[in-house]
């Protein structure tokens, strides 16, 4: 079948993110380590256990992450923690919410070309804010037949976007770095996937279930290679 709609993910596939979060929790980690030995204590570990646990309360994002380090913080030092560095915290979390949108090299290219031959879709995940405002300045927006941002990227969320863009699983191919968030929900739908690795990834995005040699999953190094990776689903 004839691909009739691409899926974009946004963060770490059209610009640059998790770079972001990773500075943010290696000062978190200074802040921590002011007040508990850091090499005993498995800090970004408590921090990613505390993110996991209130992934159902907060979902993604920057605010999700500087309410998971303050209670994180406070949790590690025992509760002895200075309201000075949980306010150090909490500028962490805005430095997040308010670094640059920079696209990824390539990618302004590998969207224009695929869009003029098909319909595409940008389906992100996170902090409704946060998200809107990198739509807005990433300077691709228009580009989109829709956008959609999602608290979750499961099967139902992409079932109910094909759904509504009319379009069969077999005819949809989606674009993103996460196997577990853009590719395994829709190759279980019986979509296409199309992997291209970010060099840096949050751990509980490491986590899924996509087997080695998927048929119907292609794997590629960069923007230039969306075009005809699209050309090779179906």
């Amino acid at each position: 079948m004839t691909i009739e709609l691409v899926g974009f993910d946004g963060d770490d596939t059209l610009w640059h993110s998790e770079g972001y979060y990773q500075h943010a929790g290696a000062e978190f980690e200074r802040i921590v380590g002011a007040w508990i030995d850091i090499r005993d204590a498995a800090v970004r570990t408590r921090l990613h256990a505390v993110e996991r646990r209130n992934l159902a309360l907060f979902g993604y994002g920057a605010k999700a992450m500087t309410l998971s380090m303050i209670e994180a913080a406070i949790e590690l030092t025992g509760g002895a923690i200075s309201a000075q560095d949980i306010h150090r915290i909490v500028a962490l979390g805005k430095t997040i919410l308010e670094h640059p949108v920079e696209l990824l090299p390539g990618i302004r290219a590998a969207v224009e070309t695929v869009a003029a031959r098909h319909r595409v879709v940008l389906i992100t995940k996170g902090d409704l804010f946060h998200q809107e405002r990198k739509v807005e300045q990433c300077g691709l927006g228009d580009l989109f037949h829709r956008i959609e941002i999602v608290s979750e990227k499961d099967e139902r969320s992409y079932a109910r976007v094909l759904a509504e863009c009319g379009v069969a699983a077999s005819a949809f191919a989606m674009v993103g770095n996460s196997l577990r968030s853009d590719i395994e929900p829709v190759i279980g739908l019986g979509g296409w996937g199309i992997h291209m690795p970010y060099h840096v990834t949050w751990a509980h995005e490491l986590e899924h279930g996509v087997e080695r040699g998927h048929p119907r999953v292609i794997t590629i190094a960069s923007a230039g290679e969306i075009t005809d990776a699209v050309a090779r689903c179906g």
